[in-house]
């Protein structure tokens, strides 16, 4: 066992600790305040505080995690490990030259959300109003390269220690924003579908709307087949996240009561794990969310506990407040739409730490490293550019051994139009990621 002292025990500090102690290198530690306890303990142990006790394991404590409330903070860099880290620290015995456990809690609990800054179009935090965007550590999960060298201090100064073997994971995961391009979506907006083609005079999207109808094609966004043929070849369990919001302006799937619908999610969650995609407008309206979580829960006759925000409008903490109270205990919508990378400054799952309530909750963030709208609508990236660019985001995930969750469509697993290539990259993804 560890034996950890710091002098004034905190709720982040406990926060911060037992995450990356516990969940992440799977170390058995205890906090203590009480001094003369630790001095007696003859096992490991370390310190963390503003100074040592005497020529033990120190890394000198910043004042982030021993203050409460939400306050701007002036946020001073140092070069560690090849990229910038926070909160440096000055004591020359502290192994660290920063304060590690204030810098990921810094990044986990998403800090800078709470600050006042500038929303883009959706009322989303932008990427480049990130700290890791200005940086210039998005692309990389700081949080996992401090935490490897905590383990790896660890077992240097500790060689009985027992440190959990970390394994690279992958989790392909897919929003149906709309199931169906044409068909299935009912009279009024079909014969709308095909009227706005005629008013353009487009006859080649008239007559495919026709031929999609006529089941003479199939429907541009009907790729299921093929999403089911890649995980049976490469026997993987996707999570899927779907729409079963009203009709808006900005949530336009098949109407859920559509039998055609209904019964394709049944199909899918034979398969897979499925999770409500919370609609757009549900984020302004939270009380909506609980009729589209019921919907699905009505589906697939079980309860519904994951989440992922249509148009990624996450907004903390009221979006993870509503998600609680509805006993929703796992979201997937950390990450960003412009930019691929870790917003949180990892590729882990943790748990949710409620800044105004100064509280660990059960609601467990699981970031996402790349979405293909990024890589096509944002950063107008070819398949062959894009490929390379996911390949980059697994290899940093690789080299942590953390977990590699990804972002895609049913429409762009369609192939068709803009998305022409980007099939062959996600099948190319799954082998790279299943590769040693």
């Amino acid at each position: 066992m560890l034996f950890v002292f710091t002098p004034h025990i905190t709720s982040r500090i406990t926060y911060i600790f037992k995450h990356i102690f516990e969940r992440m290198l799977g170390v058995n530690y205890t906090l203590t305040s009480k001094k003369d306890e630790w001095i007696e303990y003859d096992g490991p142990k370390m310190s963390y505080g503003k100074l040592p006790i005497g020529d033990e394991l120190f890394i000198q404590q910043s004042s982030l995690l021993l203050a409460t409330g939400i306050k701007k903070v002036h946020l001073e860099t140092v070069s560690f490990d090849g990229c910038t880290a926070f909160f440096p620290v000055s004591h020359q015995q502290s192994t660290f030259p920063f304060d590690p456990f204030a810098a990921s809690f810094y990044m986990l609990s998403r800090y800078e959300e709470y600050l006042p800054f500038i929303s883009d179009v959706h009322g989303r935090f932008p990427a480049t109003e990130s700290l890791a965007y200005r940086f210039e550590i998005l692309q990389k999960p700081v949080v996992n390269c401090w935490v490897k060298q905590i383990g790896v201090l660890l077992q240097q100064h500790f060689p009985m220690l027992k440190i959990r073997k970390r394994r690279f994971s992958m989790i392909p995961t897919i929003d149906i924003d709309s199931a169906y391009s044409i068909r299935n979506k009912g009279l009024v907006r079909i014969l709308a579908g095909l009227v706005n083609s005629l008013y353009n005079m487009n006859s080649d999207e008239f007559k495919k709307r026709l031929n999609v109808l006529f089941r003479l094609e199939e429907d541009p966004f009907d790729s299921f087949e093929y999403q089911l043929a890649i995980q049976k070849k490469y026997n993987f369990r996707p999570l899927y996240f779907i729409l079963m919001a009203d009709y808006g302006p900005y949530d336009k799937n098949i109407p859920y009561q559509n039998r055609s619908f209904r019964d394709l999610i049944k199909l899918l969650s034979d398969y897979a794990d499925v999770g409500i995609h919370a609609s757009y407008a549900s984020n302004d309206t939270p009380d909506l969310l609980k009729k589209e979580v019921n919907r699905l829960s009505d589906v697939l006759n079980r309860e519904i506990t994951r989440s992922r925000q249509h148009f990624l409008r996450l907004e903390i903490p009221n979006t993870y407040h509503t998600l609680l109270s509805l006993d929703i205990y796992n979201d997937y919508s950390m990450g960003f739409a412009s930019q691929p990378g870790f917003r949180a400054g990892t590729c882990d799952p943790f748990p949710f730490y409620d800044l105004e309530m100064e509280a660990e909750t059960p609601l467990m963030i699981h970031p996402f490293v790349v979405m293909d709208g990024t890589l096509v609508d944002y950063l107008r990236l070819s398949p062959e550019d894009g490929l390379n660019y996911i390949y980059r985001l697994i290899d940093e995930v690789k080299a942590v051994d953390g977990t590699f969750i990804s972002l895609w469509h049913n429409e762009s697993l369609g192939g068709q139009g803009r998305w022409a290539g980007w099939p062959d990259v996600y099948e190319k993804m799954i082998t790279y990621g299943l590769s040693e």
